[in-house]
């Protein structure tokens, strides 16, 4: 007897115990229902990262932006404050360089300059919205295979099973606590799905809409940027 048996003897009483059918299914369903429970793990860990790391980027941002219009020297504020994992910083920061860039080379055209500014901008923006979007690879991964995985289990243990009792009686009797054990692998990929999907969808309309806020930040940064152009 085992240490793991002992210690699970108490629980294994009910016939759809998880334990008990995990302890007492084939080892290749045992080692998907582990795969799967992992990845339920990791998904959990990745959903509670992102929302920690997106409240960070949000109050971060919001307190740059707020002292940002207020400064009297922008590209001072900048270099001062643009520091640091702030995406709101690095749209600012794409656009003073472009700015310095472009007003280095002699008679620099003004209609040029805007476009680059707004084509600075908006490539910042992608890239901060495509950074925060490719975290969430995890979930879709797990929400879209995970279930198939889980279903793997599941007719690889109704084969054993069937395969087994082949040659002799086969009542549901005999054989209902071998199946119990291969649809719990199915079970257990629904368990890791479902909530990946739900947050999959959930964290994209929140990059959806750190996206759109970005944007408009950058909308008014170029804005003021191209009134001290044409005020030149």
């Amino acid at each position: 007897m085992t240490i793991t048996s002992v210690l699970a003897a108490p629980i294994l009483a009910g016939p759809l115990n998880p334990l008990r059918l995990f302890l007492q299914a084939d080892i290749v369903v045992q080692v998907v229902m582990a795969g799967l429970l992992i990845a339920s793990i990791w998904v959990w860990g990745t959903v509670i990262a992102f929302l920690w790391r997106m409240r960070g980027i949000n109050a971060r941002g919001e307190a740059y932006e707020a002292e940002f219009w207020k400064a009297k020297d922008i590209e001072a504020y900048q270099a001062e404050h643009g520091k640091g994992d702030i995406p709101s910083a690095r749209v600012a920061g794409a656009a003073i360089n472009e700015l310095r860039r472009s007003l280095s080379v002699k008679n620099p055209d003004p209609e040029g300059l805007r476009q680059r500014l707004g084509i600075a901008m908006t490539g910042t923006v992608e890239g901060e919205a495509d950074k925060l979007a490719a975290r969430l690879n995890i979930l879709a991964t797990v929400g879209t295979s995970a279930p198939f995985i889980g279903l793997f289990g599941t007719v690889w243990g109704i084969m054993r099973t069937l395969g087994a009792y082949a040659e002799e009686s086969f009542t549901m009797a005999r054989v209902a606590p071998e199946l119990s054990e291969a649809l719990f692998a199915t079970a257990i990929g629904l368990f890791a799905a479902i909530p990946a999907v739900i947050a999959y969808n959930r964290l994209s309309l929140k990059v959806n809409r750190f996206e759109s806020r970005l944007q408009r930040f950058a909308d008014k940064v170029h804005a003021a940027l191209t009134r001290e152009i044409g005020a030149r």
